[in-house]
């Protein structure tokens, strides 16, 4: 048996923050447990050539941002359609599976991670032909629409809610490993935080309703739409309008409501914690890491503005295991607002009690004796 030092190969994609940041904390994680290891993160989509990433890293943040029925159409026809999601399939194997074969046989991986569902079914299809002979570990970090974040071929599905284990069961069999875990989300949001000292640190009102609009990492969805809802539903509310990487819409948040002294922009920001222990409410567009995110600080989560592709599977969870309001129209969200400052939610610490996702990735790894 091998006393190299272990080595965790991590598969992410740039696209917004949602796959980046729980690589970069889950490596960081197994850093700090194995110092010794060798960790790398790729981007997968750099990784399995020009096409693929012209294709789908450039071609969804046009969608994206600006053609969402499109995305809608598309997802649905890779999800639903059995001919095109086989033919998708076969052409994502045969166009990315060079690359990222090279990427696995430099790194010589004891274990590999994705965090980029869109990674997985090559992965596995290269696992099922015997091209890998490692363990595969996906870190679900969506709530449902789950079709390309579990798979069989994986031997271990680390989730951020527990109410997501049915359907990774389904999907991807009984023999995979399914673990509710920590260790995803940024460590500050492991500690309590004062409202109070919260705001006071940000600048915010200290009593005044603080309602975060949230369009994601590249700041997608109708920012602009519920903005407008929120200035006009939470009287004296502050509305901090996160953008993102998206400097185009804070320019036009900028321009719109340059007027109003309740409005604030922030761009992409490293104090997440703090601005959702300030807020009374997240309207947040595209599902994922930042409501679990909210629902730890004990912030109400309204999920609308975009509700495309995956985004909609997410918001029908939502609302089974009431988890988040959803709303499809100004007037839904404005009355979802008033619902939501009335009724606040307690903090839930809750995950820091969790099996950390380093521990589990790490005991994959055989130990030498």
């Amino acid at each position: 048996m091998s006393v190299d030092p272990p080595s965790v190969l991590i598969f992410s994609a740039d696209i917004g923050e949602g796959h980046d940041l729980p690589a970069r904390l889950l490596a960081d994680q197994i850093r700090r447990r194995r110092p010794e290891a060798s960790v790398s993160i790729v981007d997968s989509l750099r990784a399995a050539g020009p096409v693929i990433h012209r294709v789908i890293r450039e071609g969804s943040e046009r969608t994206f941002t600006r053609f969402p029925r499109a995305f809608d159409v598309a997802y649905f026809a890779v999800t639903r359609v059995a001919p095109i999601r086989w033919t998708a399939s076969r052409a994502a194997y045969r166009l990315a599976r060079p690359g990222l074969a090279a990427v696995i046989d430099d790194a010589a991986p004891d274990v590999i991670v994705s965090t980029y569902p869109g990674a997985n079914e090559v992965l596995g299809r290269m696992h099922r032909r015997g091209e890998i002979d490692v363990p595969l570990v996906s870190a679900v970090t969506d709530l449902a629409a789950l079709r390309f974040w579990a798979h069989p071929q994986f031997d271990l599905h680390l989730i951020i809610h527990a109410e997501s284990t049915a359907e990774v069961r389904a999907r991807a069999g009984v023999a995979t490993q399914i673990a509710h875990v920590s260790g995803l989300t940024d460590p500050q949001f492991l500690e309590p935080r004062d409202r109070g000292k919260a705001r006071e640190a940000l600048s915010l009102p200290e009593r005044d309703p603080v309602v975060l609009v949230s369009g994601g990492g590249w700041g997608v969805g109708d920012v602009t739409g519920a903005t407008r809802v929120a200035l006009a539903t939470a009287s004296g509310s502050t509305v901090v309008v996160m953008c993102g990487r998206n400097e185009a819409l804070s320019a036009r948040i900028a321009a719109e409501f340059r007027a109003e002294d309740r409005v604030r922009t922030v761009g992409f920001t490293d104090r997440m914690g703090d601005w959702l222990a300030a807020a009374d409410v997240l309207v947040h567009s595209t599902a994922g890491l930042t409501v679990l995110e909210a629902q730890i600080r004990g912030t109400r989560v309204i999920s609308y503005g975009w509700g495309a592709g995956h985004i909609r599977g997410n918001n029908r969870a939502y609302r089974e295991f009431g988890l988040a309001d959803v709303a499809s129209t100004p007037a839904e969200l404005a009355a979802a607002l008033t619902s939501a400052l009335r009724s606040p939610r307690a903090a839930d610490l809750s995950l820091a009690r969790l099996p950390a996702a380093a521990d589990l990735v790490l005991e994959l790894i055989p130990t030498p004796t």
